[in-house]
């Protein structure tokens, strides 16, 4: 069986990067994890995404200056941020920047579940279809 989805997780935290990908194993993903901007920026250039969560505070390049550089390599690339520490300001500049969404560490594990499948064009609890084929209606 193939996996429909490809899902890009960066973040520069080993640890976090486990439990995200532990919540999220169960959604039936191909789950990609990187540690910094530049390296999610490289696997977009290389590889086919539907999605992907990024760190807001990565050393060396931020969550916010990453988006923008997905975006030029994918348009249609579905973006959520996350980030213990978020002001009002910082959180609208990361939606202007083109996020779907912003969320808060630790994110609750249905939250994160159903944000990255709105990424992906389904609705909060819709099972895998096992015949979806991405971009299909």
């Amino acid at each position: 069986m193939s996996i429909p989805y490809r899902f890009l997780l960066a973040d520069d935290d080993h640890e976090v990067r486990l439990g995200v990908a532990d919540l999220l194993s169960g959604l039936g993903l191909e789950i990609v994890q990187v540690e910094s901007g530049p390296e999610a920026v490289e696997c977009v250039r290389r590889e086919t995404f539907h999605a992907a969560l990024l760190d807001m505070y990565m050393p060396g390049q931020t969550g916010i200056e990453t988006l923008p550089l997905l975006l030029r390599e994918r348009a249609n690339l579905r973006c959520l941020v996350y980030s213990g520490r978020w002001t009002p300001g910082l959180e609208g500049a990361v939606l202007e920047a083109g996020a779907l969404a912003c969320l808060k560490k630790p994110v609750e594990p249905d939250v994160l579940r159903n944000e990255v499948r709105r990424a992906l064009g389904l609705r909060p609890g819709e099972p895998w279809p096992p015949h979806h084929t991405p971009g299909q209606n």
